[in-house]
């Protein structure tokens, strides 16, 4: 027991370390290519370089795996969970390089040091915070992903739990991996939650919106331009390629055409009533927060953040133990599941309605009470139309993840309930391609309107799974 212990401990310390590394590196050079230098349609590329988080990683690895076996390996699974998730550190290190103070850089060029001096002497340390906070972002992912390595066949801990508990019934060497698995992933999550609250460098003065004219790229110009163009065809060309060649060819194609409306209703059954839910329990959370302060809100509100550290099979597997030994009615039910979402996801929610509960103006509020309005009447037609807006983009982001979750839901989800994300990796991992390309695609069409909505404007919500 213990040499697999430490085998598995191992790999996944080995597969994090990579990845974060790996997508620390690849975030970091997109990032400052697309922010600081005359590349031809920054713009474009600046959505380009983000698109990848509308590809699930159980999808695309199930679209490499698909492409040959040499995938199904260690190395396989570092490239592509690397390609992957490397928008999660893009997208904090591409807002903070947009709203950095440029006279730490032009007092730099103006002591003489080089292009290169003043990247690593001026930029990089204000970097440093959204650099840190997204690579903790991404080991946090890497501990609990499972339903990519285990189509890749990497033996980590989340896969060996879910053998351990769903295959073999030994629920002792499952709970003994867990909480290996924690003591990894709740140091992460804390330095995580810690560095996102302390992201931003102050400006020197006023700070003018004022930028730097972009470091022109000269004979490097192609070959930056062929890198974007080779990560954009990695990260989505090649599993949407793989995804639409398995949707005509193979035999187990049409095999799961039965199961395709079956699984949207899942989806949308589980999804829409599961985002509601967790949006009306980060709310409170929020205002608690913003409006009262002190040290039980405090706690009230950064408690769902240490939490959402755990993994998903984790969470699924203490929610299942308490449900059979204390609350034997609702096992197997939707009510245990959405218990586990709300504790996946709730900080996600609290990001996306932070914004429109700081902009809401209590003194509107405090108008009305002195009108005669109730407490309820006063935040029924001041504050809930101003929060509105906030209120429907976190229902939407919430849709978005919980479609996509296949975790939780693979273990929780009621006795005959299938979702997209759960169909894909059964198909997928009984080798059926074909019978698994339809809910992928269908994933796909879901996720990339939406992300590409949430990351054109909303790098703070970069937290997508």
């Amino acid at each position: 027991m213990r040499e697999r212990t430490l085998e598995l401990l191992a790999n996944t310390v080995i597969l994090a370390v990579g990845v974060t590394a790996g997508a620390c590196l690849i975030g970091t050079a997109m990032a400052w290519c697309i922010e600081r230098c005359d590349l031809p349609g920054r713009a474009g590329w600046r959505i380009m370089a983000s698109l990848p988080l509308a590809v699930p990683a159980f999808v695309a690895s199930y679209a490499w795996a698909s492409v040959d076996s040499v995938f199904e390996s260690m190395t396989g699974a570092i490239f592509i969970l690397t390609i992957v998730v490397y928008p999660l550190v893009f997208l904090p290190v591409s807002a903070a390089l947009r709203g950095m103070d440029p006279a730490f850089e032009e007092v730099s060029r103006s002591l003489g040091r080089g292009s290169w001096a003043t990247f690593f002497g001026a930029v990089l340390p204000q970097a440093r915070p959204a650099l840190g906070a997204g690579a903790l972002l991404v080991l946090t992912h890497m501990f609990a992903e499972f339903g990519a390595l285990s189509l890749l066949r990497v033996q980590t801990f989340t896969t060996s739990i879910f053998q351990s508990y769903e295959l073999q019934f030994d629920s002792a060497s499952a709970a003994l991996q867990s909480v290996v698995l924690m003591a990894l992933c709740l140091p992460a999550a804390w330095g995580e939650m810690r560095l996102r609250r302390g992201r931003r460098v102050s400006r020197i003065g006023r700070g003018s919106a004022r930028t730097l004219p972009p470091v022109p790229l000269g004979r490097l110009r192609l070959p930056v331009f062929s890198a974007l163009c080779l990560m954009s065809m990695l990260s989505l060309g090649v599993p949407m390629a793989t995804i639409g060649y398995w949707l005509f060819v193979g035999q187990s194609r049409g095999q799961g055409s039965a199961e395709i409306m079956p699984a949207i209703m899942g989806s949308l059954g589980l999804s829409f009533p599961g985002a509601l839910i967790v949006v009306a329990l980060a709310l409170p959370l929020v205002f608690a927060s913003v409006r009262h302060g002190g040290r039980l809100a405090h706690l009230a509100d950064r408690l769902p953040y240490v939490i959402h550290g755990l993994p998903g099979l984790v969470i699924a597997l203490a929610l299942t133990f308490l449900s059979i030994h204390f609350a034997r009615p609702v096992y197997q039910t939707a009510f245990v599941l959405f218990v586990a979402y709300a504790m996946l996801f709730l900080p996600i929610a609290q990001s996306a309605l932070r914004a429109s509960v700081e902009l809401a103006q209590p003194r509107l509020e405090e108008m009305a009470r002195g009108l005669g309005r109730s407490p309820l009447g006063a935040f029924a037609s001041i504050t809930l139309p101003n929060i509105l807006p906030g209120i429907g983009a976190a229902l939407a982001l919430m849709v978005l993840e919980l479609m996509r979750e296949l975790t939780a839901t693979l273990m929780l989800a009621p006795i005959g309930v299938a979702t997209l994300a759960t169909e894909v990796w059964s198909h997928a991992n009984d080798g059926q391609y074909a019978a698994a390309a339809p809910f992928a695609a269908l994933l796909l069409l879901v996720s990339a309107p939406l992300v590409y909505f949430f990351t054109r404007g909303n790098a703070e919500l970069y937290d997508l799974r």
